[in-house]
């Protein structure tokens, strides 16, 4: 078996992060739960051993330091998330948490300290999967998190809010997470591509040109429940016949278009009998593109469809937004940067955009953003089978840390 400097270690940390679960049968790691206290202090630990002073801040997140020489100088800001989605793999934004610690060791190891400190962070709700509202922990990294985020609740009612008293933390003080323009020289994501694009290729790692626009909503739509032998078929107000007409609605609308994908990934039937015409239904709605305006178009003729189709139904309908995120793009200087790191490494190389949101997004109205893609098997993602190559993430740290030891602040 083939020893590595770098990733036999850090796959057994993701294994060890993998098994830390909501549930005994799949991965499931949502926010201000008791299963996301323990992967912290897990990692928490791990930065620890690798040399960095840590805390965990008002939003939730764990941010391990690795201090410089010049105290006062802008940070070089590396992580990714620990919260996972339902059934979840093991690599989405874990690896992009234990490849810079595992660099950050290897500076240790070696006695090197850079000009500027190295900050590590591990960001809580990513995702969203818990309330819907995702990027918490960036956003109050960034100054722009939205205290009306407090008010989203999760299917047990419960409100964000209530769900980060309950913790230990305190909401009123998530806005002193913010840093100030200038405190933060770049933040830098290594993340696992989630799509098939590099291994198609024959490419282990790529540069990431810019990273897709989203917005979320959740819609609820109202009927009338009622028996299901004995209101005729003409005259119900069936909530679910009027979600699923939509749900088709968005497939046609985002399909053919490039870049421009919409998935409706939540859906929930009330009172949810066999035999009950569904009265209520509530969904989500996932919509994104490579830019603004063919996203938005998209939306807008999603909410006139929703509109004519509750309308023909006699059935009423509110739809809330969750998340709204622009295309971002990276930094041209942080691009050519990953671009040489990927090269030392003796590999070829590309750049590409990425379909997915990304914390890096989120962090780019406080500083100048890059990421670098590792493939994974197949391209799946968001699911158990997600998997990584050995040797990839070796050299995905190998190039990581190259770019950390030869960093130069971009101009703003």
């Amino acid at each position: 078996m083939t020893a590595f400097r770098f990733a036999d270690t850090m796959l057994a940390r993701l294994d060890e992060l993998g098994r830390i679960s909501e549930s005994p049968d799949f991965l499931l790691r949502t926010f201000l739960t008791p299963e996301q206290k323990q992967a912290h202090e897990k990692v928490a630990g791990w930065m620890r051993e690798a040399g960095m002073t840590v805390h965990h801040d008002a939003a939730g997140n764990v941010v391990g330091r690795y201090e410089g020489s010049q105290a006062d100088a802008p940070v070089l800001m590396l992580g990714s998330h620990l919260d996972t989605v339902r059934n979840a793999g093991k690599y989405d934004g874990m690896l992009g948490v234990i490849a810079p610690i595992a660099c950050v060791a290897d500076l240790d190891r070696r006695g090197k300290r850079l000009d500027h400190a190295i900050e590590v962070v591990g960001f809580v709700n990513e995702e969203g999967t818990r309330f819907g509202a995702p990027m918490t922990g960036s956003r109050a990294i960034a100054g722009t998190f939205d205290p009306a985020m407090l008010e989203t609740k999760d299917r047990n009612g419960v409100s964000m809010g209530e769900a980060y008293r309950a913790f230990g933390l305190d909401p009123a003080k998530i806005g002193s997470c913010a840093r100030r323009k200038g405190s933060v020289a770049a933040f830098m994501e290594l993340h696992i591509e989630q799509g098939p694009v590099l291994e198609n290729e024959g490419l282990a790692l790529g540069v990431v040109t810019a990273i897709s626009g989203a917005r979320r909503h959740r819609v609820e739509i109202t009927g009338l429940a009622g028996h299901a032998g004995t209101v005729p078929m003409g005259q119900r107000q069936d909530a679910l016949v009027a979600a699923a007409e939509i749900v088709t609605f968005i497939e046609r609308r985002c399909t053919g278009t490039p870049t421009l994908v919409g998935t409706v990934g939540m859906m929930e039937a009330l009172p949810g009998a066999m035999n009950v015409i569904p009265g209520m239904t509530r969904f989500s709605i996932d919509i994104r593109a490579g830019d603004d305006a063919t996203r938005d178009a998209a939306i807008a003729d999603v909410l006139r469809e929703i509109e004519a189709v509750c309308a023909r139904r006699n059935l009423t309908f509110t739809v809330t937004e969750l998340y709204n995120s622009t295309a971002t793009p990276c930094h041209p200087a942080l691009m050519d940067a990953v671009e040489a790191a990927i090269r030392a490494q003796g590999l070829p190389t590309m750049r590409l955009p990425s379909g997915a949101g990304h914390d890096a997004a989120t962090l780019a109205p406080l500083c100048p953003i890059g990421m670098m893609f590792m493939r994974c098997t197949r391209g799946i993602s968001h699911n158990p089978l997600e998997a990584v190559l050995p040797e990839d993430v070796e050299v995905a740290t190998a190039a990581l840390l190259h770019f950390i030891e030869n960093f130069r602040a971009p101009v703003q």
